[in-house]
């Protein structure tokens, strides 16, 4: 297999995955950088990264790269590098469709000594057993003869700063040695970090899945810890700081577990396990105690309010972001859509506050009118949902200042001591 670097390469999907791997390359070789979305390709062109991945700067200094939405430019390409979303169902069953959409599209385009690289986190054995056939089918060519494949899984970490592509270490998979050495050394020119080689597509798979499973997991146990001690009123907390002074233990925190990683990549592997006649009883536990929290949290509150004799039903609570993390506007599986509904059925009238989130994305994915900013002395309950630099800076007192004089303030991220605020999770 020749240099992959002196090659046209084309990323298919320029999302929080795709667009900064697309300006990596772009700096050093020609990229074609494709996605369906005609308004995230003239916004891309203009400089503007709604995900706030990559700035205006950034996107300008790569030079090589052209964004666009016409899939005949993929015939100018003799690598393709596939980012897709990989989402799961109303069932939480893997959806695949637009990784397959994806292979179909790249394999109208794939001439003989092609390489595909995909980078979708997907089950183990997806790439080989879902994707190649696709690219057969649409290509008529012959897997492992004429066309080859690879598998990188995506590290990226949305809205933080700290840990960019560059700096993350990578994994990479071929579907033959030299393909696979080929793709590492393709990765190594954009990746300070380094690189791993696994010995096969499907190691690298179960490498990606397992990462976000165990993190589920562990966030899980400390979820089901946080319920214990509310019940015994010792404060989750002080606990883990305590805990944490032992040098072995893991800094894990409670809260809402959603985005496109953690509380969805867990459901690819069991789908894959119970394909296999293995029903897997551990993950699936962690992942319906997760799928809880958002109802804990909603319970929590009307306990809280019902304690200080505060009317639930017709109450106005305000829930400050809809985010499924901080300092980013990724909406993709927030679960702090659960804490909403559970309030919206006890008869409440609940306000979402989210400044980085546009009005139109959480209409149409939730169908939750934001408000632009709250009202002062306006509300019976407060739920501090995600830790936003933005809600960082009103403070305790700014924040207070939404809530009616009799008000309830639920610190769901810790951002206040216990003393301040009125429940903590």
């Amino acid at each position: 297999m020749k240099n992959l670097s002196d090659r046209t390469i084309a990323v298919i999907g320029l999302g929080y995955v795709g667009l900064p791997l697309a300006v990596e390359f772009g700096k050093r070789q020609r990229v074609i950088g494709f996605d369906v979305k005609k308004s995230r390709v003239e916004a891309l062109r203009a400089g503007h990264d709604a995900t706030r991945e990559v700035d205006a700067e950034e996107l300008s200094s790569a030079q090589e790269l052209e964004i666009t939405d016409d899939p005949s430019r993929l015939n100018e390409a003799s690598v393709y590098i596939v980012t897709v979303p990989t989402p799961i169902d109303g069932h939480k069953r893997p959806d695949l469709t637009p990784l397959l959409k994806a292979s179909e599209t790249v394999g109208g385009s794939l001439s003989p000594g092609d390489v595909v690289i995909f980078e979708s986190t997907v089950y183990p054995g997806a790439t080989e057993e879902d994707c190649v056939p696709v690219l057969e089918q649409a290509s008529g060519l012959r897997f492992n003869q004429d066309f080859f494949t690879g598998y990188s899984p995506e590290r990226i970490n949305p809205g933080d700063k700290q840990h960019r592509l560059p700096d993350i270490r990578k994994v990479t998979a071929g579907s033959t040695p030299a393909v696979g050495e080929a793709i590492d050394s393709l990765y190594s020119t954009i990746i300070t970090a380094g690189t791993h080689l696994a010995p096969s597509i499907r190691v690298a798979e179960a490498a990606k899945v397992i990462e976000n499973t165990q993190r589920d997991l562990n966030i899980a146990l400390v979820n089901e810890l946080a319920v214990i001690f509310n019940r015994m009123k010792i404060d989750t907390q002080a606990v883990l700081e305590a805990a944490g002074t032992k040098w072995n233990f893991l800094p894990f925190r409670p809260g809402l577990v959603g985005g496109h990683c953690i509380g969805v990549d867990p459901y690819y592997l069991t789908h894959k396990a119970e394909a296999i006649g293995y029903h897997p009883e551990i993950i699936l536990a962690g992942r319906r105690l997760n799928d809880g929290m958002g109802a804990y949290v909603a319970g929590q509150m009307v306990k809280a309010m019902m304690k200080r004799r505060l009317q639930v039903n017709g109450a106005r609570i305000l829930v400050m972001g809809l985010t499924f993390k901080e300092n980013c506007p990724d909406l993709r599986n927030s679960r702090v859509i659960d804490v909403i509904r559970e309030l919206f059925d006890f008869g409440a009238t609940v306000e979402v506050f989210d400044p980085l989130v546009s009005r139109e994305e959480a209409e149409k994915e939730y169908g939750v009118t934001l408000v632009n900013k709250p009202n002062a002395a306006t509300y019976d309950g407060i739920i501090l949902a995600v830790a936003h630099n933005e809600f960082r800076e009103l403070g305790l007192t700014g924040i207070r200042e939404f809530g009616r004089e009799a008000h309830v303030l639920y610190d769901l991220k810790h951002l206040f001591s216990a003393d301040d605020a009125d429940i903590r999770l």
